[in-house]
Parts: structure tokens; C-alpha cells; sequence
């Protein structure tokens, strides 16, 4: 099971910017960003395959970047123009299977090869 870690949240103003990294412990094919309020349904905003394509939520495109350092196992989340509906706890996961953008349902979630703890972004308006 791989390990991962997150860091980088804060709190920012409405339009803001973060960055978010997250490091893993091993390879994985595929790697996501997830974020959680609570009461809401888990929600993948960005994703990243083994050959480097990437997918969006749409309600993040054009703001939301997701990058991977393959030599160092890192994954990152740049997040521009944030709003304050951004504000969630943000998890990276991985899987050797694809992940896809949208809502995680528990079934997907707990089929995943592993996630992080999170870490907190804040949006004030």
C-alpha cells in the first residue's frame, strides 16, 4: 500500500493561489486529488495517468493544474482564482487503475490503493 503526504493548504483570499504537493512512498499508475466538506460527498478534481494526460472537474478547469515529478514521487495540485466554494480538506490518492474526476463514492474510495491525510484550504471572501 503506498504511503502518501500532503502539504502546502492555508488560508488565501478569493482569488488566490496555493500549491499543493503531495509525496508518495512508491509509484502508482494513476494519482488524484480528492477534496471533502463535510456532509458532501468526496470529489476528484484532478487527475493524472501513467502516460502524463490529465483530467479536471469542470468546475476547476482553467483555474486547477495537476502536475507529476516522476523522480521524486511527487504529485502537485496548483490551484489559481480560488473561490471560497474551493475550501475543503484536499487528499492526494493513488491507484494502479484509473481514477476519474467527479464524485469518489465509498465503494471507489476504498478501492483505492491509498490516500493521505489531507491538508486544509481555506477560501475567505
Amino acid at each position: 500500500e503506498v504511503q502518501l503526504v500532503e502539504s502546502g493548504g492555508g488560508s488565501v483570499p478569493a482569488g488566490g493561489s496555493l500549491r499543493l504537493s503531495c509525496t508518495a512512498s512508491t509509484k502508482s499508475y494513476s494519482m488524484a486529488w480528492f477534496r471533502q466538506v463535510p456532509g458532501k460527498e468526496r470529489e476528484v478534481v484532478g487527475t493524472i495517468d501513467g502516460d502524463g494526460d490529465v483530467d479536471y472537474l469542470d468546475s476547476v478547469k482553467g483555474r486547477f493544474s495537476v502536475s507529476k515529478d516522476n523522480a521524486k514521487n511527487i504529485l502537485y495540485l496548483q490551484m489559481n482564482g480560488l473561490k471560497p466554494e474551493d475550501t475543503a480538506m484536499y487528499h492526494c490518492a493513488a491507484d494502479w487503475g484509473p481514477i476519474r474526476t467527479g464524485d469518489l463514492e465509498r465503494e471507489a474510495f476504498c478501492s483505492l490503493d491509498g490516500w493521505g491525510r489531507g491538508t486544509l484550504v481555506i477560501v475567505s471572501s
